[in-house]
């Protein structure tokens, strides 16, 4: 793996095209030390950015979560993306755009930092890889849950909130598995550690109500397609008891794209899905709708 700080290319830093290796922030950065930092995801398709206005819309609603405002507007965010992917020649590959606190200040107020902005793109293929888009994402359940809406910023996408996904991530990894899935603080399940989480009877797919994790854009879209292909969406409170009535599940995220799920084992039971036909049709259609 090439380190991310020691690549070729460019990346978009407050305002300019800058070479890869100058972008750098300081260790006194309040963003780092605080968690004071936004960010989003977002793929690109045959050298296009997929609903990078949605992506960017929601930076800037983050930021304004957090008590911050991005020094630049949705527009000249997006077509600061496109020109990043541009000049770096990626085709198929992601974009991160990212808003953090500078270092003006270090305490908990944060009232003087300055607020910087930078985008970087790289090429990037499927995030799980081939095998578990055949047979399925092999998965635990996690230990850390998702708080509280009265407890953390639950509906920005901010950095500090991802700190209990990669907890989560890694005590997967340790014991053998792909990911893991997350309950919220109530004991209903939630998310894996960076993707949405659908589960399938017959015509109806359940969803848990995105009430202290994100909404994703690609949880909305893959929602709008399987409507359109006659399925009745269900969003509810689902226990994890009740996964054992469901024949087939899947993840959606901007890098999970739409991934079935074969199994989720550990403490709260053990369950095991196939990768049916409803997943695979809309595997199908959302390939086929970021390629159009």
């Amino acid at each position: 793996m090439i380190p991310f700080d020691d690549r070729d290319g460019f990346i978009w830093y407050n305002g300019k095209l800058t070479p890869w290796r100058e972008c750098k922030l300081h260790v006194l950065s309040h963003g780092l030390h605080y968690g004071g930092a936004v960010f989003e995801g977002t793929r690109v398709y045959n050298g296009k950015c997929f609903k990078v206005n949605e992506h960017n819309e929601r930076l800037h609603k983050s930021a304004e979560i957090l008590g911050f405002e991005i020094p630049f507007t949705v527009e000249e965010i997006n077509a600061a993306c496109e020109e990043v992917v541009r000049e770096n020649g990626v085709i198929n590959g992601y974009l991160r755009p990212i808003a953090w606190r500078g270092s003006e200040m270090i305490a908990v107020s944060a009232q003087a930092c300055k607020i910087h902005l930078a985008i970087a793109s790289w090429e990037w293929p499927s995030y799980f890889g081939q095998e578990a888009k055949e047979k399925g994402l092999r998965m635990c359940w996690a230990d850390w849950k998702r708080p509280s809406p009265e407890t953390a910023p639950v509906a920005s996408k901010a950095a500090g909130l991802y700190m209990i996904a990669t907890l989560n991530k890694h005590s997967a990894e340790k014991q053998g598995f792909q990911d893991a899935m997350m309950l919220d603080w109530r004991g209903y399940i939630a998310e894996a550690t960076g993707a949405n989480v659908f589960f399938i009877h017959g015509n109806e797919i359940h969803t848990p109500t995105p009430d202290c994790f994100l909404n994703g854009i690609t949880r909305r879209t893959v929602i709008g397609l399987a409507e359109k292909a006659g399925f009745q969406i269900i969003e509810r409170h689902i226990e994890a008891q009740e996964l054992a009535s469901f024949e087939q599940a899947f993840l959606t995220g901007t890098a999970a794209e739409v991934t079935p799920i074969g199994c989720i084992h550990g403490k709260y039971g053990d369950f095991n899905f196939t990768v049916g036909e409803a997943t695979k049709r809309l595997m199908a259609d959302y390939e086929a709708l970021t390629q159009a």
